[in-house]
């Protein structure tokens, strides 16, 4: 064999023919690919081309689907004989070395029959499950929330079950057949694209008859298998080692499904894609690749994988104050913190801060107004732990002053750090997550002075507006990404930013009356940045996507929609 694209033919122990598709080196490791329904071997496309490079990648078309065999009967499309056309591909293909298996959809679910039969091991290296889990798990998983009907597991039930209505539709006679010969098959790719949001695969060869007899004889999948797996669920543990790609938007299988699988699967890693049920192939099939590139070079004897996500948290302005807070409380969550300040020292301390929590944390030392350092370090920090799962730009300077005596130099001060900085930081990292393709989330900290005018905030008051429409703009241009956005409206923390707060038409004798005086004030408000960090990790947890932190910030923001003539009258009063 070369290293060419090749097509075989293979039949299994039913007599049926198979038809194969292999490229890449057969010296490499062999990658089989398993199509769910209504697809065939080419939902794979983009997977295999990237896989390719440096594994030898086999797809086939399962049984009724492309170019493979028909089956007469339903009770033909058994999750067995499914199991057993695997089987035969694998020996086929890769008689002498065990052969890592990767399956969507219902091609998934075949694969668990054959990666839970005794001694699998032996001939599956790894599996990579995809939107497709193992029906016996799932008729166990479903008993266990009758048994136990907690408000979270009827929750879980009644959504996996408006997940599923289809699955009544392929039970009924004559529905679903008709679908997709009158219509359905004609518009799938209009399916594609309203539905799942997924752009169709231009390579599917298959014409819209070709496309509803795969579907119509599909429907043998959900017949021959779903009723007696579900209601007669059996003991399916397997020692090959498994991951699972959860697709967190997927319309048709829900993540619940995968709770507890380590009962069956305890060689188990997780993964998760932010994307629909075809997106994965279709839109993100480089992320899939990578994923499974990792895992199998893992089993090859290559580097060690995580078991469970690992939460890698970036903070910028992580030497004190909300920054410092911020960075302990993810810590105490178990995530590997790195944090960024311009005064290396402090962000050390707080480093020595989380690990006496027993997080894992890293200090680098950066001014965020310079974006060619941010950029540099952003590559730095990916190379040496990983892209960021959240990034928390924190950092920030005060200052006080109307428009007319703030200088040049006290603009480019405040906007270079409160807004530049921002502004930096979401782009070297949030083009990480976003080629990345796992999704993120970004949290940006703004002020309830980007909704509260004040005569003499003119310079500060701007640049945290700038944050919050960033944030806004952000929020929508990332969204089809999976990259979350927050912004966070504090009000008077005591925090030490009051410290470094300049004044401006003051010289630096009075400059050193006003931070007291300011600090003060600030130290009498007492709220203290932990209130501000914990608001910040369930901003991230609950997706919300505005957080006024303080009750001054939520007043002024109500007050605000109310009576927006009355905030800026209040605008005009000097205070301090």
């Amino acid at each position: 064999m070369t290293a060419a694209a090749r097509h075989l033919t293979v039949t299994g122990p039913s007599g049926l023919p198979l038809s194969v598709h292999a490229e890449g080196d057969p010296a490499h490791p062999t990658v089989v690919l398993v199509h769910g329904y209504p697809d065939t071997h080419r939902v794979w496309d983009d997977v295999a081309a990237d896989l390719s490079a440096d594994h030898h990648v086999v797809r086939y078309d399962v049984r009724g689907a492309g170019g493979s065999g028909r089956p007469e009967r339903v009770r033909d499309y058994r999750l067995e004989h499914l199991a057993d056309d695997l089987t035969a591909v694998a020996d086929a293909v890769s008689p002498d070395r065990p052969v890592h298996v990767v399956a969507h959809d219902w091609g998934s679910i075949q694969s668990w029959e054959a990666v839970t039969r005794p001694g699998a091991e032996a001939r599956i290296a790894s599996y990579t499950s995809i939107s497709g889990p193992c029906l016996d798990h799932i008729g166990h998983w479903a008993r266990h929330r009758f048994a136990r009907p907690t408000p979270r597991h009827l929750a879980q039930l009644a959504g996996q079950a408006a997940h599923s209505w289809y699955i009544v539709a392929f039970h009924l006679p004559g529905l679903a057949p008709l679908a997709w010969q009158h219509g359905l098959a004609a518009r799938w790719d209009s399916v594609l694209r309203l539905v799942e949001g997924v752009t169709p695969r231009a390579g599917d060869p298959r014409s819209a008859r070709e496309l509803a007899g795969d579907a119509v004889r599909g429907i043998g999948l959900y017949r021959a298998n779903m009723l007696p797996r579900l209601l007669n669920p059996g003991q399916r543990p397997t020692l090959v080692p498994v991951q699972t790609i959860t697709l967190t938007e997927d319309n048709y299988v829900s993540p619940a499904l995968t709770e507890g699988l380590e009962r069956w699967a305890p060689q188990l890693w997780r993964r998760t894609i932010p994307v629909g049920h075809w997106g994965a192939l279709l839109e993100k099939g480089t992320t899939v690749a990578r994923m499974v590139r990792e895992f199998t070079a893992h089993h090859e004897g290559g580097p060690a994988l995580p078991r469970a996500p690992r939460r890698l948290v970036v903070l910028t302005g992580a030497g004190s104050g909300i920054g410092r807070a911020t960075a302990l409380a993810f810590a105490e969550r178990g995530a590997e913190v790195v944090l960024l300040d311009r005064d290396l020292e402090s962000a050390e301390r707080t480093v020595e801060l989380a690990r006496l929590l027993g997080a894992t944390a890293h200090a680098y030392q950066v001014d965020v107004s310079d974006g060619a350092a941010m950029d540099a370090l952003a590559a730095k920090v990916a190379a040496e732990h990983g892209v960021p799962d959240v990034l928390v730009n924190n950092a920030g300077v005060g200052h006080s002053g109307s428009f007319l005596e703030t200088t040049e130099a006290e603009w480019k001060r405040v906007l270079d750090v409160n807004l530049w900085g921002v502004i930096h930081g979401c782009r070297a990292f949030g083009a990480l997550m976003a080629a990345r393709g796992e999704g993120g989330h970004i949290v940006n900290l703004a002020s309830a002075a980007a909704y509260l005018p004040s005569r003499m905030l003119a310079a500060y008051a701007t640049s945290k507006a700038g944050v919050s429409m960033l944030s806004d703009c952000l929020r929508a241009e990332l969204a089809g990404q999976g990259i979350k956005v927050s912004a966070i409206y504090p009000g008077i923390v005591n925090t030490n930013i009051t410290r470094s707060t300049t004044f401006s038409g003051l010289d630096d004798a009075e400059q050193t009356a006003q931070r007291r005086r300011v600090s003060g004030l600030y130290a009498r408000r007492n709220f203290p940045p932990e209130k501000v960090a914990a608001a910040i990790v369930k901003a991230v947890a609950d997706d919300r996507p505005f957080v006024p932190v303080t009750v001054e910030a939520k007043a002024a923001r109500v007050l605000g929609r109310l009576s927006p003539g009355l905030i800026r009258t209040a605008a005009r009063f000097r205070l301090g």
